[in-house]
């Protein structure tokens, strides 16, 4: 799908050399560098509406408090696009939520510096970088007079948080990586290919900057599914949790700890949302796209501008599963026997033994009924008899569970009964949901935790209840949390949201011999046999076993390599990492 000319033409500015150069630049993977000229805007809905006038530059288009919103509705989709596709191997398969097969590089750990994920994953983060980093430059800049302060405030507020959560991936993926403050002043100085990788300690002292000057600037209250200051603050408080252990052994670093719970309890007192009590609501465009509970979410749209689009349905979804032919390719793609057993499920069990609602919105078992999958034609049950199924869905995941998170079904049938839209091939408006009020809940008993072995404080029982009795509808509150219980209830909460991944590494910087344990013990293997021809009744159990399989990994997987090509267009990446001097940069 190409973009469209409008796209092209009025917003890879400067001028046709600087595009035909980032063209360039993009066949050799390497947007980051010249992600400064790029300032887009594309459409979603109501949301991100696109001017309709075709004669606008750089020096005449920031003239209204509408303008400056449209500059950054680019921040919410497309230069995220490339990493969106990797999204769940890096955050849920290498953490054994994924199963793909026993021989793939993310369930084994044997990534290397050419696969084609963090390729695009290194071009996808630097991008958001560059479009952040060009958005705040010129509103600053360029905004006319008409443009009040308040707007002026708000989209560098926006571009602010999208660039410190783009950091923050960055970090957790690679470790140290240059700071660049300022593509512009890199492009000037001729040294994109001469950047040195900064300490990660002062990554995250530039993460923390970049997003206390955010929540100075947003306001309490934006527009519908936009970013405010409440958002910014979550997105602070997971950053200082994370922090808490870094450079730190056996504990964690109070003062980071206590920022964590600050930060996090301003927004369950002062957030005016709550949790959806329906938790596979969240996951539907109608009940899920502007949910409250929603903090920070990529949003979608299908349009002529390709990677505006949620393409994750293509790569989860089982065959034949949207009505489109050739536009899904998950059968064989599934949950594994570990997340499985976590929810205290047995997929060679007759009858699901979960009470936790979480588990038939985040997986397909043998049995599940979906009201909201292919509802045209009363639902879909996972009938595991590939003729019959209304959907003529194939069923191949040797584990007994498919992905569902992610998923919106047949593309009238259900995506236009959700938003009045039909699904394309590889296309839905499903937003994903980056930070929810449930994480910021989970964050807030952790940090109150502590360095504790166990706690009964009532405000961490009080919100770590909130999160298991929304899932759990009558469960008895805990009583006393230790760290394992909230890193389980977090894999719960979060699976499948490509975020379950960055909790180990968090733990890896403090306590890496328990991250490598945890992972080490995961089952990760499938089951041995005609697994379908069991829930058909052709053979019996005694016929099926479980073929297991288990990682050894090391504390230098944590850290995952650099792209060859990044490497190649920049050898300082190999070299150590230096300091970065905080006084040469001002918000």
């Amino acid at each position: 799908m190409r973009q469209s000319l409008w796209y092209k033409r009025h917003y890879m500015l400067h001028n046709f050399e600087n595009w035909y150069h980032m063209k360039r630049i993009m066949k050799y993977k390497l947007l980051w560098i010249l992600a400064v000229l790029l300032i887009t805007a594309t459409s979603c809905e109501d949301f991100l509406d696109r001017p309709t006038e075709d004669s606008f530059t750089i020096d005449n288009f920031y003239q209204t408090d509408d303008q400056c919103f449209q500059a950054a509705n680019i921040l919410y989709n497309s230069p995220w696009y490339d990493f969106q596709r990797g999204f769940l191997w890096i955050g849920d398969q290498l953490a054994g939520n994924v199963y793909t097969g026993t021989e793939t590089i993310y369930q084994n750990f044997n990534l290397n510096s050419t696969n084609e994920d963090l390729v695009n994953a290194s071009n996808s983060l630097w991008l958001v970088n560059g479009h952040c980093n060009a958005v705040i430059e010129n509103v600053r800049s360029k905004a006319g007079p008409d443009v009040s302060q308040e707007v002026r405030n708000t989209v560098i507020g926006e571009a602010m948080t999208m660039k410190a959560l783009a950091y923050f991936y960055l970090a957790r993926i690679w470790g140290a990586v240059p700071i660049i403050h300022s593509n512009t002043e890199i492009i000037g100085a001729g040294t994109a290919n001469q950047l040195q990788k900064n300490r990660l300690e002062d990554v995250y002292e530039y993460i923390q900057r970049t997003l206390l000057r955010a929540i100075e600037l947003l306001p309490e209250e934006n527009k519908s599914g936009r970013i405010h200051k409440y958002s910014a603050m979550g997105l602070l408080s997971k950053v200082y949790l994370t922090r808490s252990g870094l450079g730190q052994s056996g504990t964690r670093d109070q003062q980071y700890l206590d920022l964590a719970k600050q930060y996090a309890k301003q927004v369950i007192d002062n957030y005016p949302g709550q949790l959806e009590p329906v938790y596979s609501n969240l996951f539907r465009i109608s009940t899920g796209n502007y949910n409250s509970e929603n903090l920070i979410s990529w949003r979608w749209t299908i349009s002529n501008t390709w990677t505006s689009q949620n393409s994750i349905q293509s790569d989860v979804a089982l065959n034949n599963f949207t009505g489109i032919a050739g536009d899904t390719w998950g059968s064989w793609r599934g949950v594994t026997i570990d997340l499985q057993n976590l929810f205290g499920e047995d997929a060679l069990s007759a009858t699901r033994q979960s009470d936790d609602t979480r588990r038939k919105a985040t997986m397909m078992m043998w049995g599940d009924h979906y009201e909201y999958f292919w509802r045209h034609e009363g639902g879909f049950t996972a009938t595991m008899d590939n003729d019959n199924n209304v959907a003529g869905a194939t069923f191949g995941v040797p584990t007994g569970a498919n992905i569902v998170k992610h998923i919106v079904g047949h593309y009238e049938g259900d995506h236009a009964a959700e938003n009045g839209n039909l699904g394309q091939r590889m296309a839905t408006d499903l937003a994903t949901h980056i930070l929810r009020l449930a994480d910021v809940y989970l964050i807030y008993a952790e940090a109150i935790l502590g360095n504790s072995e166990k706690t009964t404080d009532a405000e961490a029982l009080k919100y770590f209840n909130a999160v298991r009795q929304r899932a759990i509808p009558g469960a008895a509150p805990v009583e006393e949390l230790n760290f394992e219980m909230i890193f389980n209830e977090r894999r719960k909460e979060l699976a499948l949201e490509g975020d379950n991944w960055y909790d180990y590494v968090r733990l890896s910087y403090y306590d890496p011999d328990k991250a490598i344990a945890m992972i080490n013990a995961q089952e990760r293997g499938s089951y041995e046999g005609d697994l379908y021809g069991y829930y058909k009744g052709e053979v019996d159990e005694s016929n099926i076993s479980i073929n297991s399989f288990k990682v050894n990994i090391f504390r230098g997987d944590f850290t995952l390599p650099f792209p060859e090509i990044d490497l190649s267009m920049n050898p300082w990446l190999s070299e150590g990492a230096v300091p970065f001097d905080f006084e040469t940069i001002e918000y």
